[in-house]
């Protein structure tokens, strides 16, 4: 960023000064450089809600701006000949220098995925697992207590939380299945793997743990729960 602004600024340095010395006034040259940044850049400025999918939407397809939603999209710009000549130009980065920061953040994005997967499978299967089968045993026991006094016994709690926890185990072998994947064509192809695969299955596990955690007994949960890391001290 701070390069960017760097250039941005000695940019309209030197528009002003050759304004300025082909004989502009200077409240003229000052305007005259503001309408042209508007006109080139004006797309930018929006004063509305930035995370609608509205704005998404309109951003790319009316303003022509790049949507990139993740570091797996976002990184591989550091290699657009534009971004070079940047670095270049105010002495920043050589090119050398410009490719191995990317290789080096696309590692730290890959390697950082991919112990958060590792850990959300472990978390899944010795924490997550054996707490709701505890949970849906004790409900089965109690149920078929209810039916041998011959009381009708709602099962609605125990069936949710069977299919959640069974959801949980199907999920979570399909991330260990696509964790062992090893071969890609390129760095930019092992990252959006990790972006589009691997962080959506992630995000799976975590709604239907998040869904759990709301049926479980306190004493059962083996983690602690939002209302007590938001609530108690």
């Amino acid at each position: 960023m701070n390069t960017i602004l760097s250039d941005s600024l000695d940019w309209i340095a030197n528009k002003l000064e050759s304004q300025i010395s082909a004989g502009t006034e200077l409240e003229a040259a000052i305007f005259g450089v503001i309408k042209e940044i508007m006109d080139d850049h004006g797309a930018v400025v929006f004063g509305g809600d930035g995370y609608s999918e509205e704005w998404h939407k309109m951003a790319v397809e009316e303003r022509g701006l790049l949507n990139l939603p993740t570091t797996a999209d976002a990184l591989p710009y550091l290699k657009d000949k534009s971004i070079e000549e940047l670095f270049e130009k105010t002495g920043v980065l050589s090119p050398t220098e410009l490719e191995s920061r990317f290789e080096v953040y696309a590692e730290q994005y890959i390697l950082s995925i991919e112990v958060e997967a590792n850990l959300v499978v472990d978390m899944a299967k010795t924490l997550i697992y054996p707490a709701a089968v505890k949970y849906v045993t004790e409900l089965a026991s109690a149920i078929s207590g209810f039916k041998e006094l011959g009381i009708d016994f709602n099962l609605k709690i125990a069936k949710k939380s069977g299919e959640l926890t069974n959801k949980i185990v199907d999920l979570t072998d399909e991330l260990s299945i696509a964790l062992e994947k090893e071969e890609f064509e390129s760095t930019e192809e092992h990252m959006q793997y990790f972006a589009q695969t691997i962080r959506p299955l992630m995000d799976k596990i975590r709604v239907c743990a998040d869904t759990l955690e709301g049926e479980l007994a306190d004493e059962l949960w083996p983690l602690p729960k939002y209302q007590e890391m938001l609530f108690i001290k």
